[in-house]
């Protein structure tokens, strides 16, 4: 499998993809990176951080979407171990916050979006049956 044999519509999707999260972890965590206090800083500051970078490399998803797959894969996993490492046990427990409640919407919205829009037969191919590159 190469990359002719994903059709143009998939690929449009993923860019689309790629701007929606750009876009909405911009819109989230950008104005927080330019004004915030030095508590939030020490809190948040390196979560807010990662995504702000998450956000500026997906802009490169737009002119190579099949090449940055591995970076929407990131984003699927990252938010189910989230999901399943904290925000569950808080949920049993009883202790949600409406903060993390948010970040569950949030990451629930990523959990079932993302698999929507990945190309598995790629990605099984790619990831999985090909020949590995060399070591040496």
């Amino acid at each position: 499998m190469n990359n002719d044999d994903i059709p143009v519509w998939r690929l449009n999707l993923l860019r689309a993809f790629y701007l929606l999260v750009t876009v909405g972890l911009m819109v989230s965590f950008g104005p927080l990176m330019l004004q915030h206090s030095d508590l939030w800083a020490q809190r948040k500051g390196e979560t807010a951080a990662l995504l702000t970078g998450l956000a500026i490399v997906c802009l490169w998803g737009l002119r190579y979407p099949l090449q940055l797959l591995p970076l929407l894969i990131f984003e699927l996993v990252w938010k189910v171990v989230w999901l399943l490492a904290i925000a569950a046990p808080m949920w049993l427990g009883g202790t949600m916050t409406p903060g993390v409640e948010e970040t569950v919407f949030a990451c629930l919205m990523g959990v079932v979006l993302t698999p929507l829009v990945l190309p598995w037969r790629y990605i099984a191919y790619h990831y999985f049956k090909k020949t590995a590159q060399r070591w040496r």
